[in-house]
């Protein structure tokens, strides 16, 4: 069964019934059924015939999310064309090393994009499809092997690399989800992450599509409307980042109550979840957020149990047909309780990175693929990320995992988020400093006590430095990079 099959049973199975409902940030909302979807996606479809797509061609999208971003998405894999999406708070450089590299045919935008060829605004793209007819054109056949999208990393190491994402990546993806997580078509969905990342794409796209459930998709999570968005829509079901359930702290008592009541899962995922974040919603909203662990490169790999127990700090086991392993820089097994990098190998694995064979190789090893990612198994199997490779800091030869000491300054209160790094220093290599983002004024000296009473010295901050807010990326990641240094 391939993807298209899987889309089938709501797009065709539930043409009638209510599927999505968009709210924009003007106050607007709409409404489509899955039959309209199937219609519009259709259109679209023989539109892209028209200028003479066909399978294996690339497709750039640079939109925000919306209705049109979905149909568009639906199109291209019932033509088998290469969807690439582009994350719209890249600018010009980003945006023309993106359109180099994936070579589209064309780009589809809602304004003119620098280097693009082949430009079709998405408005004049509209009127084009209005003029088709709603009925499906025969399918190619496609390999569930062949390329579905192409996702590009963040590059917060050099230029963006294309993980080239198959049919069977994303169907494996969402067949685990769905049945791990119990979605089903009663759940009603909120949806407010951008569909140009994996977690709104490949999770919260294909999700709702297979389950056929209803799906709120929001343009973007405004903090100042969630708690708004929530009781008004009362979902079932949100997906989100760590950062939208620290500001969903700030929610009123009988508000949250209210909230929960109606709720089934929250799951949270993109970036490391604290501890303390996940015992005060717990006791605000009354319910355990699910922490789950993926990748542009695998999308999902790891989960804590719907039905279970949800260990904080965690993210789990590996999902069906996941297999995880933690290796030493010698390619030795760990043992549990000791930290090793996470190799993976499953479905859900994408194949390489597109155009970068030597790009490709570096990141298998035998066949598994090495995420970057340092992470510990507890004897009775719960995985706990300790950060990416990059991250690890070494002072006078020994080793410090930042996520340790921002979970402790997170637990103070004067401290609302935290992220430690590594500087250089001529004495002992690199030191830990914390950024600090704070409700109130702090004094770095008891900080620095209370870390010494419950950490070894070499992992006491040197420094503690306030900042109005952490830089992040648009799914809520912390860019370590962006930090002011000096």
């Amino acid at each position: 069964m391939n993807l298209l099959q899987l889309f089938d049973v709501s797009l065709v199975g539930r043409r009638d019934a209510p599927a999505l409902e968009f709210a924009a940030t003007d106050g607007r909302v709409q409404h489509r059924t899955f039959g309209q979807i199937e219609d519009q996606s259709n259109r679209l479809v023989r539109a892209f015939r028209s200028r003479g797509l066909a399978a294996g061609d690339r497709i750039c999208v640079y939109l925000a999310n919306s209705v049109e971003m979905i149909e568009l998405f639906v199109a291209c894999v019932k033509l088998g064309v290469i969807f690439v999406p582009i994350n719209i708070l890249y600018r010009e450089r980003e945006i023309e090393h993106i359109l180099r590299d994936a070579q589209p045919k064309f780009t589809i935008a809602a304004d003119q994009l620098p280097g693009a060829k082949g430009d079709w605004n998405v408005e004049q793209l509209l009127r084009d499809s209005a003029e088709q007819s709603p009925e499906r054109l025969p399918v190619p056949t496609l390999d569930g092997d062949s390329p579905a999208a192409i996702v590009y990393t963040s590059g917060t190491t050099g230029t963006s690399k294309g993980a080239l994402l198959t049919y069977h990546n994303f169907a494996a993806n969402a067949a685990n989800l769905i049945a791990c997580w119990q979605i089903t078509s009663s759940d009603r969905f909120l949806l407010p992450l951008p569909l140009f990342h994996v977690h709104g794409l490949a999770n919260g796209l294909h999700c709702w599509l297979i389950s056929g459930c209803l799906m709120r998709l929001l343009e973007r999570f405004e903090h100042e409307k969630g708690v708004a968005t929530l009781l008004a829509f009362r979902p079932t079901l949100v997906f989100g980042v760590p950062a939208i359930y620290v500001w969903l702290l700030e929610t009123p008592p009988q508000a949250a109550s209210e909230i929960g009541r109606s709720m089934r899962l929250f799951v949270s995922g993109s970036a490391p979840l604290p501890v303390q974040v996940l015992e005060e919603f717990r006791t605000l909203f009354g319910h355990t957020i699910l922490e789950r662990y993926g990748m542009s490169e695998t999308l999902m790999n790891l989960s804590n149990p719907y039905a279970g127990e949800r260990r904080a700090g965690t993210v789990g086991f590996p999902l069906p047909g996941v297999s995880a392993r933690l290796l030493d820089k010698e390619l030795h097994a760990v043992a549990d309780g000791e930290i090793g990098e996470l190799y993976l190998r499953g479905p859900n694995v994408f194949p390489g990175y597109w155009n970068r064979p030597d790009a490709t190789r570096e990141v298998f090893f035998d066949g598994w693929f090495r995420t970057g990612d340092l992470a510990v198994r507890s004897a009775d199997g719960y995985y706990t990320l300790k950060g990416r490779t990059s991250d690890l800091i070494i002072s006078g030869g020994y080793n410090i995992y930042p996520r340790e000491i921002e979970e402790f300054l997170v637990e103070q209160p004067e401290i609302v988020e935290a992220v430690v790094v590594g500087l250089a220093d001529r004495v002992r290599g690199e030191v830990p400093v914390a950024y600090v983002v704070t409700r109130c004024d702090f004094s770095a000296e008891d900080l620095a006590a209370r870390c010494r009473a419950v950490l070894a010295s070499f992992k006491v901050p040197r420094a503690f430095v306030a900042v109005d807010k952490l830089p992040r990326n648009a799914m809520g990641k912390i860019q370590k990079h962006l930090l002011p240094r000096g």
